[in-house]
């Protein structure tokens, strides 16, 4: 069944062995993040954190923190109520199975159409338990709780201010209606305001522009919190015109309940912990940053978005999900991987001869991409990479190494060895001009910048090599039989 709420997915995590909850009082002025930077650096994530007496300024807030409660293979399989995340992938897989698609976009179309069928459609109900307690701004009732008041975390020593590092932001098309869920930083300038980084690439700042050419104030609300499926839905690499929240209704096997906001017309699951209702004004900018970013350096301060807080509504014991991002591997990383393992399928699709891929922790998301081939004609490698580079935020990957289908793409290890032993850089390298992440600091001008794809796989004639390919050192299947049973004995010999 599907998460009622954000604090039973906790109560999960804790059956499971996978929370620990920290009872001494902890600031959220960096040091949650110094604790939680070493929870996430130890072996397989470490474990989920509760921090039930987070200290603002010295105070106690009124709400605990949670983090790295998806930083790990076994909690993002607990988040989505899965027993692999694979399971998800052969869902998507047999969807598309069910009608073979020609294309891309009818590939998309079919995943769209499957959902509605699985009963994904979300529902809408008038009270909702994220409207327990109403904070209002617009001078309908007094408040007494802001911004100032949620235990919002800094968690760099250079960061501009306080970041809300998991928000989930929902806006609308004026024109076709179409809902988007995105996740873009929050910067908190002061109780009622706040930096809304949307990039220049992502929907959330196609639909501003849209708000700013009609010279129209655009609503847009922030939600934390409720079935973990939402943050995965807001982070997952979907296509224009796949709504993220028919998306989170097909990964939580049940639709999502929906509300209207207090002060604005938005819809948000009712089921959160947190919302923030609001709006941006058309032409109003603010700097905003540094911010050490999931790069591992501080970005730059840029003029984004001011966001203006309406209403703030929660749960009457609501917990703040908050996550850090910097130098690999954190929590993002897991979230990634599972978009790619999940998404495989459509990969596949559109290239039946991807075997796997993988965005290693290093590549810190789409930096670093590994692919594995069965690979049947000279220059198909090149053929993967530029196809690839083609769908949607995969224009981002700096790095491609394609290698063959029997090299194991999550093991970096063996995949640097194929590189170092199967390329030579001048005939195996391409390297090209595309759109770059925002947040890459390494191109001279930003959005723009030169990405290089490797072709590590075996050489064929056609590709210029006319020497005959040597075979992998490997031992014989006999003798690792021998070998396996030998062991099983002197293990045995010595339990005795």
């Amino acid at each position: 069944m599907a998460y009622a709420s954000f604090s039973q997915f906790l109560n999960v995590l804790e059956k499971a062995g996978e929370l620990k909850c920290i009872s001494v009082p902890v600031q959220t002025e960096l040091a949650i993040a110094e604790w939680v930077d070493r929870e996430m650096k130890s072996p397989h994530g470490g474990k989920a954190l509760l921090f039930e007496q987070p200290l603002i300024d010295g105070q106690l807030s009124k709400f605990p923190v949670a983090i790295n409660t998806m930083g790990s293979e076994k909690r993002m399989a607990l988040a989505l109520q899965v027993e692999s995340i694979s399971d998800l992938a052969q869902e998507i897989s047999l969807i598309l199975k069910a009608k073979p698609p020609t294309d891309l976009r009818e590939g998309w179309s079919l995943l769209k159409q499957g959902m509605n069928l699985l009963h994904a459609r979300p529902k809408h109900v008038k009270n909702a338990a994220c409207q327990d307690v109403v904070h209002r701004f617009d001078g309908a009732t007094a408040r007494n709780l802001s911004l100032g008041e949620l235990p919002i975390l800094r968690c760099w020593p250079q960061d501009g201010g306080r970041f809300i590092t998991l928000p989930n932001v929902h806006t609308r098309d004026p024109e076709t209606g179409a809902r988007n869920l995105g996740m873009y930083r929050m910067q908190v300038y002061d109780g009622l305001t706040t930096g809304m980084h949307w990039q220049v690439h992502k929907v959330g700042a196609r639909h501003g522009k849209l708000y700013y050419e009609r010279n129209e104030r655009m609503p847009v609300a922030v939600t934390l919190g409720g079935d973990p499926a939402y943050t995965f839905a807001a982070t997952a690499p979907l296509p224009d015109g796949l709504d993220e929240i028919l998306f989170a209704g097909f990964v939580r096997k049940k639709s999502v309940e929906l509300v209207k906001c207090l002060t604005n017309d938005l819809e948000v699951p009712a089921d959160v912990d947190f919302v923030l209702e609001g709006y941006v004004q058309p032409g109003e900018t603010r700097p905003e940053g540094p911010f050490g970013d999931h790069t591992g350096f501080y970005t730059a301060v840029e003029d984004y978005p001011v966001f203006h807080l309406t209403a703030i509504t929660h749960r009457r014991e609501a917990v703040y999900p908050t996550t850090i991002v910097g130098i690999p591997p954190m929590e993002d990383f897991y979230l990634g991987s599972a978009s790619v393992r999940i998404f495989l399928p459509v990969f596949k699709m559109n290239f039946p001869e991807i075997v796997d891929m993988a965005l290693p922790a290093e590549g810190v998301f789409h930096n670093l991409v590994f692919v594995s081939i069965r690979k049947q004609y000279a220059y198909q490698a090149f053929k993967v990479m530029h196809g690839l580079w083609g769908m949607g935020q995969m224009m981002f990957s700096k790095y491609i190494v394609v290698v063959d289908e029997d090299c194991d793409v999550h093991n970096t290890s063996e995949v640097l060895f194929r590189m170092c032993a199967n390329t030579d850089p001048k005939r195996d390298s391409t390297i090209i001009t595309n759109p770059s992440d925002s947040l890459d600091h390494a191109p001279s001008v930003q959005n723009v910048g030169s990405h290089m794809g490797l072709d590590a796989t075996r050489k064929l004639a056609g590709e210029g090599y006319t020497r005959g390919w040597p075979e992998l050192v490997r031992m014989d299947n006999a003798t690792r039989k021998l070998v396996d049973e030998l062991r099983k004995q002197s293990e045995v010999r010595h339990l005795a």
